[in-house]
């Protein structure tokens, strides 16, 4: 019966077919089109269409009554929104502490009080940021439309408008980030939404040369180099550090009791990021290859090394 009501659920939202229900569900095929054949005998109004768009839908004008959460769903979305109040600022500031009272308010208490202790044992880390991100919600819209905008933004050496087309905006660590094609870049790049200063959309003909804007650049030379191949080996906490990493976290292996490695192709335009990563890692790495990021790391290694000068005393 729960699996007969996750189908209606998600026939009254779209079009399935069998097979996009038999792996949401984690069933056969064969166990849907039974499913199917039990809904229309105790009659729900579903019918298949055929062709490239088609599959199982429920008869328009047919609506299920309003729903109720079991006890695990109840936890996932109490989970969920608990996680988001952590963050600093989200596009649903007011709306994230409405709901989580809303559904409090709607469950039956024997369901409540089941769940709300296991609420207190676990948790989704999130970092506390004190940045404030009031081009968040904008963002958000223009992506959602598919607008192109002009962007006041502030990096790491500039502090310059760009233009850009926003096309997801996502969390991580703690802050906000917007991917986006950057004709200013000529590629899509991730920017972090606090560092926004000004946006504005822009209209059809505008261009970087009319507004004063930097013309899209060409790819740089070291762009159109093939990527280098760094492989590194990584104690446990190294491990931990570069599994955190949003590109290469998920290609760390264990190679032995205590041993990991990275073994990734690194575009030739993040070879200043690589440095910084694997410095920073201190002794947690050790570069095997190639030799010329161990040449770099032994560089910056010495450079920090005569900041702070031989011969002082420990206390």
């Amino acid at each position: 019966m729960d699996r007969l009501m996750a189908i209606m659920i998600a026939l009254q939202q779209r079009t399935e077919t069998a097979q996009m229900l038999a792996d949401k569900l984690e069933v056969s095929r064969r166990t849907i089109i039974r499913d199917m054949q039990s809904l229309a005998e105790i009659g729900v109004p579903v019918y298949s269409v055929s062709g490239p768009a088609g599959g199982y839908r429920l008869m328009e004008g047919f609506r299920l009554p309003p729903l109720q959460l079991d006890p695990e769903e109840a936890l996932t979305v109490l989970f969920a929104l608990r996680a988001m109040t952590r963050l600093s600022d989200t596009p649903f500031n007011q709306a994230r502490w409405t709901a989580i009272d809303k559904i409090k308010a709607v469950l039956p208490q024997q369901t409540l009080q089941q769940i709300e202790p296991m609420l207190d044992y676990v948790e989704l880390e999130v970092p506390e940021r004190q940045v404030k991100t009031p081009f968040l919600s904008p963002l958000l819209a223009y992506a959602a439309k598919g607008a192109t905008i002009r962007a006041l933004y502030r990096s790491e050496r500039h502090r310059r408008w760009l233009t850009l087309k926003p096309l997801k905006v996502q969390t991580s660590r703690g802050f906000w980030y917007v991917s986006a094609y950057s004709d200013t870049h000529g590629e899509e790049r991730t920017f972090r939404v606090d560092r926004f200063e000004a946006l504005e959309q822009s209209e059809p003909g505008d261009s970087a040369a009319a507004e004063g804007l930097e013309a899209p650049k060409k790819k740089r030379a070291d762009e159109a180099k093939p990527p280098v191949r760094i492989v590194a080996r990584l104690t446990y906490r190294g491990a931990l550090l570069a599994e955190q990493d949003e590109h290469i976290g998920e290609i760390v292996k264990m190679t032995g009791e205590d041993e990991w490695e990275l073994d990734f192709a690194c575009p030739s335009s993040e070879w200043a990021w690589a440095v910084r990563f694997f410095y920073t890692l201190g002794m947690d790495a050790e570069v095997l290859s190639p030799p010329s990021l161990r040449v770099e790391l032994r560089r910056k290694a010495e450079e920090m090394s005569s900041r702070y000068g031989p011969g002082e005393s420990p206390v």
